[in-house]
């Protein structure tokens, strides 16, 4: 594409781009899933969650305003590319979340973390990157085929504003940004999220990384020559891909992915700089490393289940308006409810 770059190197430039910016969003704006998700139900604060609202509408504007400009055609991407499977988002949604609450991250918070030099975490991204894997192309892979069949021919693409364009007939860019809008409005709506201009900031700027990701990987699939998909940011079979990539670079080549997860790691290291918090940890319990480690063996099998993680559905799905997103988002919730309950109150009955 380039004659000095070739496209998987492009690629992963516009990876580490929006990895940055979501590294830095963590570091320095808290943004978090497990964190949103227990200051909502143990915490008597929602602005973390409503963070999250902002994040997901402004990634559904931008990215149909990107379909609207003749930037993006939402057919290539995975989530509206092949046919969604309820079972699959609901059950690796569920393993995701619990697997989340054990291992006390996702693997978006797990990068994060050890960017500020939290060691702990950087189990939990070895183990999730590892399952992914064996998940994806290990012994997992049969029972995966088997239980959740992929079917990549769909007569119709999966997309909510897809299906209310067909039946009304108004463009589903148009839908796209009225939801959008829609989802900021409640976010915004009764909350203390309008007086908190940090977490606004740090939201949008979340949902903008995942609007480059897709702008960037579709200009470059459509006048590069090497076929590039069109993706943006997920945090579960990228991470198994940058382990991947570190053992064997020579005979390798650079993904989006990579790029993601690298700039993940420098944007927490230099938010974490910049606020004065980076320090070594280490896990000194057995007991919590052996549920951290069991946890981000669900996770990263979860989210190849689900065909994303928490950002990767939760968000990059969600900006497309996939029929998974708020399904997979809701089982999320759901799965790291029950973890945390489990932690925090061991299931005992209410007194």
């Amino acid at each position: 594409m380039f004659s000095f770059m070739s496209d998987a190197t492009a690629v992963a430039c516009f990876g580490l781009f929006g990895g940055l910016l979501l590294g830095l969003a963590a570091r320095l704006g808290r943004f978090c899933t497990l964190g949103a998700i227990e200051d909502a139900l143990y915490g008597a604060s929602d602005t973390r969650m409503r963070m999250w609202g902002v994040a997901i509408g402004t990634a559904i504007i931008g990215s149909f305003a990107l379909m609207g400009l003749g930037l993006l055609e939402p057919d290539s991407s995975i989530y509206l590319g092949m046919a969604w499977n309820p079972l699959a988002s609901i059950m690796g949604g569920l393993l995701f979340g619990y697997g989340m609450a054990l291992s006390g991250n996702c693997g978006f918070g797990a990068l994060a973390r050890l960017g500020g030099g939290d060691m702990r975490s950087f189990v939990i991204v070895l183990v999730m990157g590892l399952s992914a894997y064996i998940t994806i192309s290990g012994p997992l892979a049969y029972l995966r085929v088997w239980a959740f069949p992929v079917d990549t021919n769909p007569t119709t693409t999966p997309g909510i504003a897809h299906a209310l364009s067909r039946v009304t007939g108004l463009s589903e860019v148009a839908y796209g940004l009225i939801i959008g809008a829609a989802i900021v409005a409640i976010a915004f709506y009764r909350g203390k999220l309008l007086s908190d201009p940090k977490s606004i900031f740090w939201s949008v700027v979340v949902g903008l990384a995942i609007v480059s990701g897709w702008a960037g990987t579709y200009w470059i699939s459509a006048n590069g020559f090497d076929g590039t998909p069109v993706v943006s940011h997920t945090f579960s079979a990228p991470i198994g891909a940058t382990m991947l990539y570190a053992m064997t670079a020579s005979g390798n080549s650079l993904s989006f992915g990579v790029g993601s997860v690298v700039g993940v790691l420098a944007g927490a290291f230099i938010g974490s700089l910049i606020k004065g918090h980076f320090r070594w940890e280490a896990c000194e319990d057995p007991r919590e490393l052996q549920r951290q480690i069991g946890g981000a063996f669900l996770m990263g099998v979860g989210a190849v289940v689900a065909v994303g993680c928490s950002i990767g559905q939760g968000i990059s799905a969600f900006s497309l308006l996939a029929y998974s997103a708020p399904v997979t988002f809701a089982a999320i919730f759901a799965g790291a409810a029950l973890g945390l309950r489990q932690l925090i109150t061991g299931f005992s009955p209410a007194t």
